[in-house]
């Protein structure tokens, strides 16, 4: 099952490090967050095929990714939305009302089951730090704050090849 994991530029950092010898990088530890094309997105889009709905499980999770650096200010301002291939056992649904492709994962995900990155280019930083220090008052209703937020998923995310993932912090 293809789950798009939110993340930011230091996660992904600290995911590819191999700890102690022997040990795999993981995104994690568990449970993990992820979006994915689940019954509630499904129901949510009354059309779509498989890969709309897929785009719309990875504007969740990028959304999520503004989450993440709204609480990490010191994070480059790059949304980071990893993309694994995950046994569909392994996988929970967690959907909420505004996110409908919510899932948990049970453990932490090793950096193998990666299929690729979508990160957002250096020229979106300013757009993507406005929104996530707007986040807040657009959660709270206000217009202006969600047009800000709404400037930053204007900005499509680029696709990286798992090989290109060590090089995204540089």
């Amino acid at each position: 099952m293809r789950v798009f994991l939110p993340s930011t530029l230091p996660a992904l950092t600290q995911a590819l490090q191999v700890g102690q010898v022997g040990q795999v990088g993981q995104v994690g530890p568990g449970p993990v967050p992820g979006f994915a094309v689940t019954p509630s997105l499904r129901e949510a889009y009354a059309s779509g095929n498989e890969e709309e709905l897929e785009y719309a499980a990875l504007t969740e999770a990028a959304r999520a990714s503004l989450r993440m650096l709204a609480q990490d200010p010191a994070a480059p301002p790059r949304r980071v939305v990893l993309a694994a291939e995950i046994p569909a056992e392994q996988v929970k649904l967690d959907a909420r009302d505004k996110e409908p492709a919510r899932v948990l994962i049970a453990e932490a995900v090793p950096v193998r089951r990666l299929a690729s990155a979508h990160v957002d280019d250096t020229e979106a930083a300013a757009d993507v730090r406005a929104a996530a220090d707007a986040l807040p008052a657009a959660d709270a209703g206000d217009e202006d704050a969600s047009f800000a937020v709404d400037g930053a998923e204007g900005h499509e995310l680029g696709w990286y090849a798992t090989q290109e993932l060590p090089h995204l912090p540089e």
